[in-house]
């Protein structure tokens, strides 16, 4: 059961791109569907486990789930500009960087010498693994693929933001694990809703693409609280570490089950740039 619990975050958030990109909708469907099913799993917690949780922790819940969407939805559209292969490599070395960055400056963490080289030595294994990953020959790319390439990797380091405030408010947080699943979801929901009124994209609410990725939402739910259950069985650095193996997972399953295709020398640095992040994920966390 331990192994199961260690296991199934990263097999599902592995499996969460491959899910969505077969869905053949808008980001804006995706993500929608993605924050409804999370609410509908959210409520079975709530019935079943009947956490506890204060206002002031449900609002900041809320808030960490709003922030989610925003890296979420990233990620979402760079899945369909530039393949899911080549976007978990990059959003997920910079959510690595930028979690550990915030764990030092905000919290504390790599109190001493030693901790502060190895943490910072990871990071620079994260930086290097993140840019392999992103070399592209210029011969596979349409004409002026190379600006809407760089225009997509700038818009998944913006919205990686979300995803780094959604990490970090937990941590400042007294309530935590499953007691803030209910509100981050009701703070995603709320999040795409305002999202799709400001874009005046009503249409989305009927859309069958919408529906349709509220899988995605139960894939996510799935990931998340297994994660939550293995923190308490294996500490948060094992558990964490774990479950950056999805991008290994996403990143070949982009490859083999999307037919994403790369040349030899793309492929070859894509699977260095791999090993890089992982032993970078390892080195900032188990320190």
């Amino acid at each position: 059961m331990t192994i199961l619990l260690t296991l199934i975050p990263a097999l599902a958030w592995g499996i969460l791109p491959l899910a969505v990109a077969r869905i053949n909708g808008k980001p804006i469907n995706q993500i929608f569907g993605t924050a409804v099913g999370t609410l509908i799993v959210s409520l079975f917690v709530v019935l079943f486990l009947q956490p506890n949780v204060d206002l002031k922790s449900f609002i900041m819940a809320a808030l960490a789930g709003a922030f989610w969407i925003v890296g979420q939805l990233g990620q979402y559209s760079g899945y369909k500009a530039i393949g899911v292969s080549q976007t978990m490599p990059i959003s997920t070395g910079l959510q690595l960087i930028g979690t550990s960055l915030i764990g030092v400056i905000l919290f504390g963490e790599w109190a001493s010498t030693s901790a502060k080289i190895l943490g910072f030595l990871g990071i620079i294994l994260l930086i290097i693994g993140s840019s392999l990953t992103a070399i592209t020959d210029k011969a596979d790319l349409p004409s002026g693929g190379t600006a809407a390439r760089t225009k997509t990797i700038i818009m998944l380091i913006l919205t990686t933001i979300g995803f780094l405030v959604y990490n970090a408010i937990p941590k400042a947080m007294s309530d935590s694990g499953l007691a803030i699943f209910f509100p981050e979801s009701v703070g995603m929901i709320i999040m795409v809703l305002v999202y799709i009124l400001f874009t005046k994209q009503p249409h989305v609410l009927k859309e069958k693409a919408s529906w349709q990725s509220v899988i995605a939402g139960f894939i996510f739910s799935i990931a998340a609280i297994t994660y939550i259950l293995s923190v308490k069985v294996n500490g948060v650095n094992l558990a964490f570490v774990i479950s950056q193996l999805s991008v290994v997972i996403s990143t070949l399953g982009g490859m083999i089950f999307l037919h994403e295709s790369k040349s030899k020398r793309e492929l070859t640095f894509t699977i260095i740039g791999l090993i890089l992040i992982v032993g970078g994920a390892i080195t900032t966390t188990v320190i």
